[in-house]
């Protein structure tokens, strides 16, 4: 069976130090690219982790620090990734929970952007998962009829979860689902668009699933205290919140998101206010009534000789002293 496709369909995997989206690194990546004509690219790296591979880890995927020492670091390869995907739209196995969130969180970390919201994304473990609940080896071995050769290498699980799906296109053709709500569809169709649809049921809006868009739309937290609350009444009863999340170990995409809803939340309330501000009353000009004089805005300034209070009274001449008045003035001076 070929794909339906209208653009390419990047199937990737990733290994890694471990599978703490926050903390662990990439060691490996893989990407087949399956073309609308039918055609088929792939690409494998391995990646210097820049921390160390514990030993559990590299017995499982059997990648240790010796055999990426001198492989370049995801920042030295983040755009030559981002050539070969071009507009791929994105698959893979538990793709949504763990490869997808880490590649992103490797761009952030490199400081590259990476465009992810015109992508779909399609997760072929979802797909087994609901219809019939199994592992990558069991699904292989359940649709395929096969056994992974060299399992948990990238590009030998890439390669079984491309069959894995291609099997589960014929196998699920026509075959009812029924949903937690009793509702009745064939969503496993050839179509990537409807297989983003089914395979992205809880609707989440970080790859961690801290948050979930709920049947109204709206973003709302998916664990702790405020589980099941919408981000935007936590802003309001809980502002510090936010805070505690942008500054704790959650993943950079989920902080990312966070933070795009607290700004639409700010910018909604700065709205509100201004919508409820008093309006200021226009003072309109008076213009002054015709005919009528108008008294002057000032006095001329009294010139300070002439000012009333501070002129001094004129002296009475009682003309030239005589004698008399001399003896009078002796009389009144005189010591005693």
């Amino acid at each position: 069976m070929k794909l339906n496709l209208k653009r390419p369909l990047a199937f990737f995997d990733l290994e890694a130090t471990g599978i703490n989206v926050a903390s662990d690194r990439i060691v490996e990546i893989s990407i087949l690219k399956a073309m609308p004509n039918g055609t088929e690219e792939i690409k494998t790296m391995k990646i210097k982790p820049n921390i160390p591979i514990p030993l559990e880890t590299s017995l499982i995927h059997s990648i240790y620090d010796e055999d990426v020492k001198d492989a370049p670091t995801f920042k030295d390869v983040a755009q030559e990734i981002i050539a070969f995907l071009g507009d791929a739209d994105l698959a893979g196995y538990n793709s949504n929970k763990f490869d997808i969130p880490m590649l992103v969180e490797e761009f952030l970390r490199a400081g590259v952007k990476f465009d992810i919201d015109n992508r779909k994304f399609v997760d072929v473990q979802n797909i087994f998962h609901q219809m019939e609940q199994r592992t990558l080896k069991a699904a292989y071995k359940f649709y395929c009829g096969k056994e992974i050769v060299n399992a948990h290498s990238a590009e030998a699980d890439i390669r079984a979860t491309y069959e894995v799906l291609l099997s589960q296109l014929d196998k699920y053709k026509g075959v009812d689902f029924e949903d937690k709500k009793g509702n009745i569809s064939q969503p496993v169709v050839n179509d990537v668009e409807a297989l983003h649809q089914f395979t992205n049921l809880n609707k989440p809006v970080d790859f961690a699933g801290r948050m979930v868009f709920n049947d109204n739309d709206d973003p709302c937290f998916n664990f702790g205290k405020h589980k099941g609350k919408t981000l935007f009444d936590v802003f309001d009863t809980e502002p510090s919140y936010y805070s505690w999340i942008m500054n704790g170990d959650f993943p950079l995409y989920t902080k990312n998101r966070l933070d795009k809803f607290w700004k639409q939340h700010r910018d909604k309330k700065n709205e509100e206010r201004q919508k409820h501000k008093p309006v200021e009353k226009e003072i309109k000009e008076e213009q002054p009534i015709q005919n009528v004089p108008t008294k002057p805005a000032f006095k001329k300034p009294i010139n300070q000789e002439q000012k009333p209070h501070q002129q001094q009274k004129p002296k009475k001449d009682n003309g030239p002293a005589n004698e008399d008045m001399l003896k009078m003035l002796a009389d009144k001076f005189k010591k005693i």
